[in-house]
């Protein structure tokens, strides 16, 4: 996400308060210079950003800069006194309502070069970052006023012009000099605008194209197959757009708000050897002169600037075969990908999963055209521009016989997710970014579905919902954790906007509307969220009219309205555990948080489906106090086990008397599929959490592992694997991790040896989940020394190394593969692998070395490899974070990784600072560790990983204190169990 700070304007030039242009203004989001921060992509885009600069601003001295913008905080000024019947100004961080966009006119000019000619005896062209515009915005007023308020951020903004748009009259306008603690572009004007009236501000601007993959950017690439080889080099250039949450303010000045939705008119010039993309169908291309052409696109429906987009490239695109006439679906990637046919699955599934959507929501796709496009450099992994959705190239390109045959699953799931928004989003839009679970909760939920209506081999429905109820527990039971929505004035900057995309709503959001919708029925649900999206068409939305909607169509009566049933999961952070007493049926809640120092009395209203050990059906009571309240429904009979939240409809974990945990777990050892599968995979995480909760002892927790040796099925094997990973981070330093290491060893060889076979022979099971499981299999055993293991892998990647060697591992086992042979090496292997990774143009091969070059044990190979990160001519600025913490997950380089991440933060953390922070302290649990994570969050400017840092603080606290209540009984637990695993 972008890391924006706070924003002061400084005026360039002055002139008299009033008349019909004024000299330009810069609104800025630095402190000290006029320019956008740059990370040196080459020395030519430098002698073009001088020649900017000179242009621009005539008799000043000319400047070639190159920094780190430092950001400053913004305090609130007095407001001053107005007319009564005038607006007061708006506050500090919001846009007041005295006007009302309706359409843009927006025509934009990017200087780009997409290649740079290097042809003997001709002089090569200076790149240049540079775009300039005019935009031209009618409006509507709709409360008397005499200045205009807009976003505007690193533009140099000039020339306003107001007219009245009905009769033409011009309304003397000026650019004002504004405080330099406001944030927002001011023009004022010498006549006050009447309510009703329709008005239109022009203003034009230039800027510059972000190095830092946020609002209009570029991207490099290098092209593999080059048609005029003789010309030039393989360098290629792009421009394209990532505007959410707030980046359109730095492409063109505009009411950057998600409820002041607007129609657009676009116009690009561009280089006349490129090809531009927006969210509409081109309307008209034409030549300017021998440099220049220019692109308008039909007008767009009614949206919010962040979902505005488009792309200048040299791109070739396919078409999806045609069902239907009306909605033209093209996938758009390098020429080189696309004669390759590697846009071939992603262009097969796109109209599968639109028309579904169609189906469902049983509303039409708003446009006439869905392009796609795989972008070499993008931050976040995808963006559901409305029309023209971008993705990062791993994320939709498919390459048979390199990808692995799972990755379907991932470009599956990324384009239903973002097909989704477009009508979860785009078509109805959150009033404000507070209510954004609305759109990236019900785009999560909805990729369940469409997925496994499109690939029903697949079968990862229930995969899928269990990452996602992994991922939003962890972080919400932590009391650093934040409801699902905040109150608007805590999310008004664009760090705390950005914080918000998170797994709480992500994760959470899709699973409180799973959980809502098996309360008041499927149907019920879906027509309810069908009426939701047919009333607020077009408009925007907070969460009270979804309820509304599902509210008038409910077929049951709980005695409270849907409203009051969801408030608690919506309002208020965390989750509860509920706890039963099989013996006496009493069942009580309580919020659930790993520090059991934290108080809490929120109370939810819980539906609890349940079954016990003679139920055919599950039957479904509610806990709605915190209780605790005796219920017949609990008491066991006959010693049999009760078994709550079956397939874990529920957002809540289940806590048990001892007798009923023992029963429960005895009946995984004997007969597993009595329990139903998802709950096999959530008992175990349930007893792992409880055991860091201090809820249950370890020792149940380590119990609830020993079945795995007789299971084959992927979801109990995943569930335990996500929990005793937390056990290596917290122990791999110390004495328990050999014991530790013993037990896993024999408790994988089943597992391993259920797959040999086919690993060795480099070919992989049928199932999907079965290919995950084998995946498992190899990383578990390799990882804690199976002898057959190390040997297998080490062997295979040695093939490869060999002169003239093939690489025979199956796309599946890649990854895993190279890692354990990377980690089982040394330089020849690291630089064997990193040689392929600069070569290779396969994205899914390139993304399999990145990870595996973070597997070595010799630490001056992690220093080389971090160091790499900071030259983007190695390691592009997208991947940077994830490399950073794919090091620091590895015992040799967490110290390693977690000093560079502070001596490099300004580089490192332009890319996602929340996911930095959370990897690369996951492993702290000592107070010195404590004492320097709290420095660093005192010291740094952490901007969008804020909470993230609060989150760590908090965790690495926990950590401290569980270690030193549990270390002895894990050491004698794997002890104990060791020898008698050995025997089994």
């Amino acid at each position: 996400m972008f890391n924006l700070q706070s924003v002061q304007l400084n005026q360039v030039l002055t002139t008299d308060q009033f008349g019909s242009t004024s000299a330009p203004v810069r609104l800025q989001s630095g402190s000290s210079t006029n320019m956008p921060s740059k990370s040196g992509m080459s020395k030519a885009f430098a002698v073009a950003f001088v020649v900017l600069t000179v242009s621009v601003i005539a008799g000043t001295v000319t400047m070639f800069i190159l920094y780190e913008i430092q950001m400053h905080g913004v305090n609130a000024t007095a407001q001053p006194t107005f007319p009564a019947t005038t607006e007061p100004p708006p506050p500090v961080l919001r846009l007041g309502k005295s006007v009302v966009p309706v359409r843009y006119s927006l025509s934009l000019r990017v200087g780009l070069y997409t290649r740079i000619i290097q042809e003997v005896n001709v002089t090569s062209p200076n790149q240049t970052l540079s775009f300039s515009g005019n935009s031209t915005v009618h409006f509507r007023c709709a409360q008397r006023t005499n200045s205009i308020f807009l976003h505007g951020l690193d533009l140099l903004v000039s020339d306003p012009q107001v007219k009245h748009t009905d009769t033409g009259r011009t309304v003397g306008s000026s650019l004002k000099k504004p405080d330099k603690k406001s944030r927002f572009l001011e023009v004022g004007l010498k006549d006050f605008m009447e309510v009703g009236e329709h008005y239109s501000l022009t203003l034009s601007f230039e800027g510059e194209l972000s190095e830092n993959l946020e609002a209009l950017y570029v991207s490099q690439y290098r092209e593999e197959d080059l048609e005029y080889e003789e010309y030039t080099d393989g360098d290629r250039f792009l421009a394209a757009t990532y505007l959410e949450p707030t980046g359109a303010r730095k492409m063109f000045p505009c009411f950057d708000e998600p409820e002041m939705k607007a129609e657009f008119d676009v116009k690009i010039i561009h280089r006349r050897d490129t090809t531009a993309l927006s969210n509409t169908k081109e309307q008209e291309t034409g030549i300017v002169d021998e440099e220049w052409k220019f692109t308008t696109f039909q007008r767009t429906p009614k949206m919010s600037t962040y979902l505005l987009a488009f792309t200048v490239s040299e791109f070739r695109s396919v078409r999806s075969p045609v069902t239907d006439e009306r909605v033209e679906i093209q996938t758009f990637a390098r020429p080189e990908a696309i004669a390759a046919g590697h846009t071939a699955y992603a262009s097969e599934i796109t109209r599968k999963i639109l028309e579904f959507y169609e189906r469902r929501f049983q509303i039409e796709y708003e446009l006439n055209k869905l392009d796609q496009i795989a972008l070499p450099d993008l931050d976040p992994a995808a963006m559901e521009n409305w029309g023209l959705v971008t993705y990062q190239e791993g994320h939709l390109l498919y390459e048979e016989g390199v990808s692995s045959m799972l990755h379907k699953e991932v470009i599956a799931v990324m384009i239903a997710h973002e097909l989704a928004h477009q009508w979860f989003g785009n078509l109805v839009t959150m009033k404000w970014w507070n209510n954004i679970w609305l759109n990236e909760g019900f785009a999560t939920y909805m990729s369940y579905f469409a997925v496994d209506d499109v690939e029903p081999s697949f079968k990862m429905t229930e995969v899928f919902i269990m990452d996602d109820l992994h991922e939003a527990f962890e972080e919400d039971a932590l009391a650093s954790s934040h409801p699902l929505i905040l109150a608007e004035q805590d999310v008004e900057t664009p760090d705390a906007i950005s914080g918000l995309f998170d797994a709480i709503t992500y994760s959470k959001g899709a699973l409180l509307l799973r959980m809502l919708a098996d309360i008041v029925g499927e149907s019920t649900f879906n027509e309810g969220i069908n009426r939701y999206l047919k009333d607020f068409r077009f408009g925007n939305t907070d969460q009270n009219d979804l309820w509304d909607s599902i509210e008038r169509g409910r077929h049951f009566k709980f005695g409270q309205s849907v409203e009051n049933l969801m408030a608690p999961w919506t309002k208020q952070a965390g989750y509860p555990v509920i706890t039963i007493d099989t013996t006496n049926g009493e069942i009580y809640q309580k919020r659930f948080l790993f520090s059991d120092t934290a108080e809490s009395s929120l109370v939810w209203h819980i539906p609890i489906r349940f079954m016990s050990q003679h139920m055919s059906e599950s039957e479904l009571v509610w806990l709605t106090e915190s209780g605790p309240v005796r219920k017949e429904e609990f008491i066991s009979k006959d010693s049999e086990w009760i078994l709550a939240n079956v397939n874990s409809f529920g957002y809540y974990r289940v806590n048990y008397n001892l007798e009923n945990w023992q029963r429960l777990l005895h009946q995984l050892e004997t007969k597993p599929h009595l329990i139903p599968l998802m709950n096999r995979g959530q008992l175990v995480d349930d007893a792992f959490n409880l055991a860091r909760a201090k809820l249950v002892d370890v020792t149940l927790a380590l119990n609830s592992t020993r079945f795995l040796r007789h299971e084959t099925e992927f979801l109990p094997w995943e569930s335990a694997l996500r929990n005793l990973e937390y056990f290596v981070l917290m122990f791999d330093r110390s004495e328990v991790y050999g014991p530790m290491q013993a037990y896993l060893r024999e408790q994988v060889r089943g597992l391993y040896d259920f797959y040999r076979t086919d690993t060795e022979n480099s070919s992989v099971p049928v199932g999907h989940s079965e290919q995950h499981n084998q995946i498992n299999a190899v990383m578990l055993a390799c990882a804690n020394g199976l002898p057959e293991c190390i040997e297998m892998a080490t062997y295979k990647f040695a093939e490869w190394m060999e002169p003239n060697g093939t690489n025979t591992i199956h796309p599946n086992l890649r990854s895993v593969i190279y890692c354990q042979a990377v980690a089982a090496g040394g330089r020849a292997e690291w630089e064997f692998a990193w040689d392929k990774l600069q070569s290779s143009s396969d994205t899914s091969e390139k993304e399999q070395l990145r990870g595996a070059l973070a597997c070595t044990k010799k630490i001056w190979l992690l220093n080389r490899y971090l160091q790499y990160t900071l030259d983007p001519d190695k390691i592009r600025l997208m991947d940077v974070a994830s490399i950073i913490t794919d090091v620091a997950t590895n015992s040799a380089g967490q110290a390693l990784a977690w000093n560079f991440m502070r001596a490099h933060w300004d580089y490192v953390s332009q890319g996602d600072a929340s996911l930095l922070i959370q990897g690369v302290t996951s492993r702290f649990s000592t107070p010195f560790e404590l004492e320097e994570l709290e420095r660093f969050a005192d010291v740094y400017e952490l901007g969008s990983g804020v909470r993230a840092a609060q989150q760590a603080i908090e965790q690495t606290r926990v950590n401290i204190e569980w270690v030193n209540n549990n270390k002895d009984a894990v050491l004698q637990w794997f002890e104990a169990h060791t020898e008698e695993e050995r025997y089994h």
